[in-house]
């Protein structure tokens, strides 16, 4: 499994729902982190941010209406993909989880099957990259299966790093990234490198891409951070 692998936050109560579903994830190539209940979900969330959150919606200590409600009043987090768990069926507790930022709603029992085909789902919209699809910015094209990257049909030649940094600045064009979140999601929170390595790769990137000509695609904006056009 991939350390650039889509990192899966399970957050649930019941220990033996928990294990199945992180079981069930990692044999499908995922990473996976698992919380027993909402506070230790929200302290994963600061050492880690997560691709997706699959999180119940009864749970001690914290609720998961006021976890989902948090991830998505704050700023790093909330476009975050949350699928909400719950044994509640009735309309109008979909609604109220829906309404307060859950972008999927599955009610237990559950497929295991199908929850893996919806967290698939929903990072196809959030992080196309990390599951294969390809991206396509201008005459850039980056294919996550092969890895390989053109631009206007000529093979380019980037580092891993490199490689990296292109994918996440081109699931979203136009975002501006400040050089600690892209340490944060390109390098990982794990790894301490100096905020410079970050400007290092940039230039690395940069120089690769205009390598056989054409515009820099990537924007330096001064004081805030990084973004593709």
């Amino acid at each position: 499994m991939s350390a650039t692998s889509p990192l899966v936050l399970v957050v649930e109560d019941e220990p033996a729902q928990r294990e199945v579903l992180g079981y069930n994830l990692e044999a499908e190539g995922f990473r996976v982190a698992r919380a027993a209940d909402g506070e230790e979900g929200l302290l994963l969330l600061d050492e880690e941010t997560p691709d997706i959150i699959v999180l119940d919606w009864m749970l001690p200590t914290v609720s998961g209406i006021e976890v989902c409600r948090q991830i998505k009043t704050r700023s790093d987090t909330r476009g975050i993909p949350v699928i909400m768990l719950s044994a509640r069926s009735e309309e109008v507790d979909k609604v109220r989880g829906l309404e307060t930022g859950a972008d999927d709603y599955v009610v237990k029992p559950y497929s295991v099957a199908e929850l893996i085909a919806r967290v698939r789902a929903q990072l196809r919209r959030a992080r196309p990259a990390a599951v294969g699809v390809m991206l396509e910015f201008e005459d850039i094209m980056l294919d996550p299966e092969t890895h390989r990257v053109t631009r206007a049909g000529i093979a380019l030649k980037l580092g891993p790093t490199e490689y990296r940094l292109l994918a996440h600045f081109m699931e979203k064009p136009g975002r501006v990234y400040s050089r600690e979140q892209l340490l944060d999601r390109v390098w990982g929170r794990d790894i301490y490198v100096d905020t410079r390595t970050v400007d290092v790769h940039i230039g690395r990137l940069r120089k690769a891409l205009c390598a056989n000509g054409g515009d820099d695609p990537l924007r330096t904006v001064r004081g805030a951070g990084y973004a593709l056009g």
